[in-house]
């Protein structure tokens, strides 16, 4: 498969943005997380390719309004990825949790109508490679601790408190 790499900067950090031909986002990572995302890509789609490229204006715009307070922004952005039926349907449930909210891994398996497979659902959160926009952050231990994320704790921390100063709905 042929995709788009573009390099897009937030005030705070830098993104790795992968498009496909439709300009539907196919893989998002923190700027130094080039190494997980190209693994993640392979995974899903074996040889693939990267031309450098700009991503879909939409996508940039939705970036740019989330980091600036607006974090609902990212609802609409167009994003389409390989990983199981099972994985896909995790990643697609992500997507329903509100911004400004968490959810344990427990509570998105019962969700799912899979109670009991919390684990299943936590490595298929793992594996999501659509950072951010597949909003993975968002679910977190039963006792309410961060645990995981492929990005590092610290990135995790930080969009969570970015969404819940901004939650209810004022810019700050």
């Amino acid at each position: 498969m042929n995709f788009f790499l573009d390099r897009w900067s937030s005030p705070d950090f830098s993104f790795l943005l992968v498009t496909d031909q439709e300009g539907a986002l196919r893989a998002l990572e923190f700027g130094g997380g080039e190494e997980r995302m190209r693994r993640l890509l392979h995974t899903y789609y074996g040889n693939f390719s990267l031309e450098d490229g700009t991503a879909p204006d939409e996508i940039r715009q939705a970036l740019a309004a989330y980091f600036n307070g607006r974090i609902d922004a990212l609802v609409e952005v167009p994003v389409a990825s390989g990983g199981t039926a099972f994985q896909r349907e995790v990643w697609r449930a992500l997507r329903a949790i509100p911004a400004g909210t968490t959810m344990s891994y427990g509570q998105l398996a019962t969700n799912l109508g899979r109670a009991g497979a919390s684990r299943a659902v936590g490595a298929a959160n793992g594996a999501n490679p659509i950072a951010i926009v597949v909003p993975c952050h968002r679910v977190i231990g039963a006792n309410g601790a961060l645990t995981g994320y492929g990005s590092g704790l610290p990135y995790k921390r930080w969009l969570l408190d970015h969404e819940s100063r901004f939650a209810s709905g004022h810019l700050l």
